[in-house]
């Protein structure tokens, strides 16, 4: 599913937004933004967050579908690009095994904490990810929509 760049005239995408924020919500019962905002403030509060949050969808080989603006920093990629680009382009080859691992344990309990491990942006610069919360997505009749992660913390290396 191809989204267009979230702005302020498609609500920064509030209701992916709301998606990511509820089913961070549902697995962990923390925030990710103000929860006394409106919907379309907390979907561009998520937007400009100085965190990166990321999200891919339930094809055989995800796709991401959603990169905040400092996750898009990050890998150095425009919306276009970050949103047609395999999940898995998000780490080298060699560290494909652990992610990969990483993304069945998020399936089997709807949530992880404090994963770490290396990625690498679309111009190839490599970063490290500290204390990143991955989860599963879910709508509000419990269907299983993807996987998000969202991460405070990295250092180039």
């Amino acid at each position: 599913m191809s989204f267009p760049k979230p702005s302020e005239s498609n609500g920064f995408l509030t209701e992916h937004a709301s998606l990511l924020i509820n089913s961070f919500r549902h697995w962990t019962g923390r925030f990710l933004v103000d929860d006394g905002l409106p919907p379309a403030q907390q979907a561009r509060e998520l937007f400009y967050a100085p965190f990166a949050v990321a999200s891919h969808d339930t094809a055989s080989d995800p796709v991401l579908t959603y990169g905040n603006k400092t996750a898009l920093e990050l890998w150095e990629a425009p919306w276009t690009d970050f949103t047609s680009m395999p999940s898995r382009r998000t780490a080298e080859t060699a560290t494909q095994e652990e992610r990969n691992r990483l993304l069945a344990e998020v399936a089997a309990h709807g949530f992880i904490d404090n994963y770490k491990g290396v990625r690498i942006s679309a111009a190839g610069r490599k970063f490290f990810i500290h204390e990143a919360a991955v989860w599963n997505l879910i709508n509000e009749a419990g269907t299983y929509c993807g996987q998000a992660a969202m991460f405070r913390r990295w250092k180039f290396l």
